[in-house]
């Protein structure tokens, strides 16, 4: 059974449409009024919420050119982790005007923190949930400061294994987070649509009990909504107001268009789940008419025997099932029949002729 969970009171999990994480990222670069017409973009296109990343390039590494210290390879290669760090992060006394821009916007505002004081600081500005990093799930200590604020905690998963991913949720659950969703997460950047394996999703669902979502790094919006269709209830996705301006995240991320047909296409998909139920649809309903059923297509006179030269199954579906002509053929009719007439057992005599 999948526990509730909510954030700042929208509830979300199956049932419930999905929740939209809008992931700025780096893409500001380094403009918070580019900060700020992303925010509104985002509402603008659907988003739930809008995610921020807490850190400076000093709480995050070191400034260091030894060993694993410059990237090699990838859309990053040859970037100081530090240079990097320090161009991508989201200057902590924006946060609060970032807080509140989005507010008024009428979105969620939240962060992922990447060490212990981010999570402090966020604090003091009642950030209703936290986001942990695929990077960032093997922190064990960082998730348990993060889930003893109380509050709802989204854990990404790229990268870990069975046991990582069942550690940090055991341990999101014992230090008090007020509930867990787990993020399916390919972390690479970008993840070719062939490496997405969505087949996790339920996977994961059914060990650990809890909503799952999927934070998605392919290009485009394809993956995300058919993620909807197997389950997913949050989806996290990059954005940037154009590819073309560049910026560390920006070669992955969607444009605000892109980001509302998203919203739009992932709301369809979950609408369209449904139950796992034999009802009929209401748009059925007028169309049951149309389904075969029997049908005298000849006139046959009150004790002839029903045959199939006289009794077909057609269209349309006022006669009896098609299931029955075998118990039907051989029967005798009760009265004169004409051709055209729906066939009922009352128009059936009790015996069948002999043969």
């Amino acid at each position: 059974m999948t526990r509730p969970f909510a954030i700042a009171g929208r509830p979300i999990g199956l049932g419930h449409a999905p929740y939209v994480i809008a992931e700025l990222s780096g893409n500001h670069n380094g403009d918070i009024e580019r900060a700020f017409v992303l925010i509104a973009a985002a509402a603008e296109a659907g988003a739930d919420a809008v995610k921020l990343q807490t850190y400076t390039a000093d709480t995050i590494t070191i400034d260091h050119d030894g060993p694993g210290f410059v990237i090699e390879g990838g859309l990053w290669h040859g970037r100081k982790l530090h240079d990097l760090y320090n161009e991508a992060h989201t200057p902590w006394e924006w946060h609060p005007a970032l807080f509140e821009h989005a507010r008024k916007a009428g979105v969620h505002c939240f962060s992922s923190p990447f060490d212990p004081t981010a999570v402090d600081f966020l604090e003091t500005l009642s950030a209703p949930a936290y986001k942990i990093a695929s990077f960032e799930i093997i922190d064990l200590p960082l998730i348990a400061k993060a889930a003893s604020t109380g509050k709802p905690l989204i854990i990404s998963t790229g990268m870990a294994n069975a046991a990582e991913i069942a550690d940090a949720v055991s341990t999101a659950n014992d230090a008090g987070a007020a509930g867990v969703v787990l993020l399916h997460c390919v972390s690479g950047y970008p993840t070719p649509a062939s490496e997405a394996n969505l087949a996790r999703i339920a996977l994961l669902r059914g060990r650990h009990g809890c909503a799952i979502g999927l934070s998605d790094h392919t290009l485009g919006v394809e993956v995300a909504i058919a993620a909807v269709a197997l389950g997913a209830c949050v989806i996290e996705k990059h954005v940037t107001l154009k590819r073309a301006d560049g910026g560390p995240d920006a070669a992955f991320s969607l444009e605000p268009a892109e980001l509302k047909q998203l919203c739009d296409g992932a709301r369809i998909a979950a609408s369209a789940l449904g139950r796992a139920e034999y009802d009929k649809a209401a748009s059925e309903a007028d169309n049951l008419v149309f389904r075969r059923s029997l049908y005298v297509v000849a006139d046959i006179a009150a004790g002839e025997a029903f045959t199939n030269a006289n009794v077909r199954s057609i269209r349309p579906g006022h006669g009896l099932p098609p299931k029955l002509l075998p118990d039907i053929l051989g029967r005798r009719a009760a009265r004169d029949i004409t051709r055209g007439t729906p066939l009922n057992l009352d128009l059936v005599a009790s015996q069948k002729t002999s043969r």
